[in-house]
């Protein structure tokens, strides 16, 4: 299993650019079981996951032909095996967004629960649950959902469905699966995210009928097909914050192109906040350091609000800010597992429930850590460069799921960095 070594202490200097959004990508591609004419995507990240879907799309049936550095086209005339096994689709949770687009184009559907959760645990049962007021009759057996259109006419029913709570792969299931239903389905309580937007703007080429993504009230008017289209995945606003805490946890200044502040206003507003200068161009960010950050608390919410992908790279921005910061997070249970990893670096955090107190300290010191998931090990990352000697950080697997190429994007900006097998 693969580890990165980071010398830290130095400032990241210099400019890089950022790949498309993970989070976008991989609905986008579920949209491909929707047509079976052509459908090609670009600006496509080099990531773990992303190379997951393409193999699950092609076991069942849609051609896949890479085009360019970071282009494919998928073709859907071929689908012919709508079936997501366990072992596929294990590791990766938004394996579940084919369940939509199976039902409604192929009329049938047996997904894996991802990585074998039960039901309710997450928010997968908001999916079943709308999927079934469109019509489709759906049975949770031996770790498979199975899910089939039982109607006359072999399509789903538009339906008027307010989900119990905001999510955002529910939001991109549903929508999906509305495409090729018949009538009108409106989603309640919607997801919000840039990314739910960038799907639309994708279906919407493909022909569908969508109005209010973005907004929490999406109406989607049911076609009898979609045709192909070309589409290019939005920028990675994760990607993008988390080189910006990087930047400023090190005292550095940088560039960051082919990315929009638009997707990042309430981080763009934290760093501003933290003492940074911060600048925005059309299509770049530019951020300064100052020489001491300052603490900035903050609360994890929905879309607008602060993004929960966001928390632990500023916890470990704050853990060499000057004063004390509150973190509060309200979306995920044990979604401070990095603390503890931070702790081993010399990090001053008290956890209570869902809120972490972090004091910053002088300086941090290097040593072994262990990545428990994506997010939690941009955290340590960025701690790593921020600390004085290396920083050693194991199961960084996690890294390749959501960031592309990040030892060489790092050492484009000056920090040691390298890659142990």
């Amino acid at each position: 299993m693969d580890k990165l070594a980071i010398e830290g202490g130095l400032p990241l200097a210099g400019e890089v650019a950022i790949s498309g959004a993970k989070n976008a990508a991989l609905p986008i591609l579920c949209a491909g079981l929707l047509s079976a004419d052509p459908l090609t995507l670009t600006n496509l990240p080099h990531l773990k996951d992303v190379a997951t879907m393409l193999r699950l799309l092609a076991q069942m049936g849609v051609g896949v032909t890479l085009d360019g550095v970071d282009g494919v086209v998928l073709e859907g005339a071929g689908l012919n095996n709508p079936v997501a096994p366990y072992e596929m689709v294990k590791t990766m949770r938004a394996s579940v967004l084919v369940l939509g687009p199976l039902v409604a184009r192929h009329g049938e559907a047996k997904v894996s629960l991802p990585g074998g959760c039960a039901i309710g645990a997450r928010p997968v049962d908001q999916h079943i649950k709308g999927l079934q007021a469109m019509g489709a009759e759906i049975r949770v057996e031996q770790g498979y959902v199975h899910a089939k259109v039982t109607s006359a006419s072999g399509r789903l029913k538009g339906a008027r469905i307010c989900t119990d709570m905001v999510t955002v792969t529910g939001t991109e299931n549903l929508m999906m699966a509305a495409c090729l239903a018949e009538g009108e389905t409106v989603i309640e309580n919607a997801a919000r995210e840039p990314e739910v937007v960038d799907l639309a703007s994708c279906l919407i080429s493909m022909g569908a009928r969508i109005s209010g993504a973005g907004t929490d009230v999406i109406r989607i008017q049911g076609v009898e097909r979609l045709h192909g289209a070309t589409h290019s995945i939005m920028p990675d606003r994760i990607e993008t914050g988390t080189y910006l805490c990087a930047a400023a946890a090190t005292g550095g200044e940088v560039r960051l192109t082919r990315t929009s502040a638009s997707y990042l206003d309430v981080v763009v507003d934290k760093l501003l906040d933290a003492g940074c200068d911060i600048t925005c161009e059309r299509d770049a960010i530019r951020l300064k350091a100052p020489q001491r950050l300052k603490a900035v608390s903050l609360r994890t919410a929905p879309y607008p609000a602060f993004p929960t992908d966001m928390q632990a790279q500023f916890m470990a921005l704050n853990c060499v800010a000057d004063g004390a910061a509150v973190i509060r997070e309200t979306i995920f249970e044990n979604r401070f597992m990095h603390a503890v990893e931070l702790m081993r670096l010399g990090a001053d955090i008290r956890i209570d429930g869902n809120t972490a107190v972090v004091t910053g300290v002088p300086a941090l010191q290097g040593a072994t850590v262990m990545a428990t998931d994506l997010r939690a090990s941009a955290s340590l990352v960025i701690a790593g460069l921020a600390a004085q000697g290396e920083t050693i950080i194991e199961r960084i697997y996690h890294l390749d799921r959501g960031y592309e190429r990040i030892e060489e994007k790092l050492s484009r900006l000056g920090a040691r960095v390298r890659r142990i097998p």
